[in-house]
């Protein structure tokens, strides 16, 4: 017989193994995680968006309704599981797209309730900080973490799984909002982002893009954009094919220039807070350049430096996983009446 919710936390006594669904944006993703082991990272991607130039909700949507099951059923198989050995079933419910979060937030709970399983809601931006406890080497607390997407971009003071604080964040655009839309004023595809990571290889970065001057911990980046497209414009009206003759120098400009306004507020973070365990996370986080950065800047300044695998900093469920096992722990769990929410606080 199915153990009851009310039992779950006698099971800390065993290896408790979460199932864990990811579906804020265009990812559907679905984890199993035994004791805090990754056993598998399940992610099917939704390529229709390439031809809009952007994520298309309604579109994201439906692909996650007709991803779900399928994207479940490989997770337990590749993790050698069954519905049988689950413990707990772990959920994003935001930030993100509330289309996107309904499907992956509906599926959770009826299989919850179909096995009398715990429900446990996870913040996706918490997630991809824990992200850095899929596998070791693990960071120590307290460490802060530079978690940059195309949707946010922020520096959060981690001093326990369950216990964060965003000191710094931006006030505008996103950090990969910018790599996306300054793709688009280039003419790439997207998403835009690993394209400038690659055309930027091998070119120096001669054009001066304006840092913005922002007080505290908080980054902008919309005066960024807009000097690119002015860039842009100014050139291109002189000589047409200036975009495609110099892409490589535009990219690498902008990427250092992104790169350089996120390292010099992670410095002075670390400073004013005397932490020496700095790490990167989110979509942004696979970028070279920054990956590069974060290295140096360990070195210069004598930080322990945690950068995770490429398959933990874009949207997965492996970090769901990792934050639900945390809440497990604490018998943190969730109601079967939760909702989504687009704009989760952190």
């Amino acid at each position: 017989m199915r153990k009851k919710v009310f039992l779950a936390s006698l099971t800390r006594f065993f290896l408790p193994v979460i199932l864990a669904i990811e579906s804020s944006c265009d990812e559907t993703s679905v984890a199993v995680i035994e004791d805090g082991r990754v056993l598998s990272n399940i992610i099917a991607n939704q390529t229709i968006h390439y031809e809009y130039g952007g994520v298309v909700p309604e579109l994201a949507s439906r692909a996650h309704q007709e991803n779900i099951v399928p994207a479940t059923t490989r997770a337990l198989e590749y993790a050698g599981k069954s519905l049988e050995d689950l413990d707990a079933v772990g959920i994003t419910i935001g930030p993100g797209l509330l289309g996107s979060l309904l499907v992956g937030v509906s599926f959770a709970k009826s299989l919850a309730y179909s096995l009398s399983l715990p429900l446990i809601q996870v913040n996706h931006m918490q997630a991809h900080v824990l992200a850095h406890f899929a596998e070791p080497p693990y960071p120590s607390f307290p460490f802060i973490c530079l978690t940059v997407s195309g949707g946010h971009t922020q520096i959060v003071l981690v001093r326990s799984p369950a216990q964060m604080e965003v000191v710094g964040e931006t006030l505008d655009d996103a950090a990969g909002e910018a790599f996306d839309k300054a793709g688009k004023i280039f003419g790439l595809g997207y998403p835009a982002g690993p394209l400038i990571d690659r055309h930027a290889k091998n070119h120096p970065p001669e054009i001066h893009f304006p840092h913005p001057q922002v007080p505290g911990l908080n980054f902008s980046f919309s005066g960024l954009k807009t000097a690119v497209l002015y860039h842009v414009q100014q050139h291109t009206a002189q000589n047409p094919d200036y975009v495609t003759k110099h892409i490589g120098v535009l990219c690498a400009s902008l990427q250092q220039t992104i790169i350089s306004i996120l390292m010099k507020k992670l410095v002075q973070a670390a400073k004013e807070l005397n932490i020496r365990h700095v790490a990167i996370a989110g979509g942004v986080s696979a970028n070279s350049g920054l990956r590069q950065a974060l290295q140096d800047a360990g070195i210069q300044h004598g930080w322990e430096t945690f950068i995770p695998k490429f398959e933990y900093c874009t949207d997965n469920a492996a970090m769901i996983g990792i934050a639900a096992h945390f809440k497990y722990q604490n018998g943190d769990f969730s109601s079967l009446d939760i909702t989504p929410s687009s704009r989760l606080p952190f």
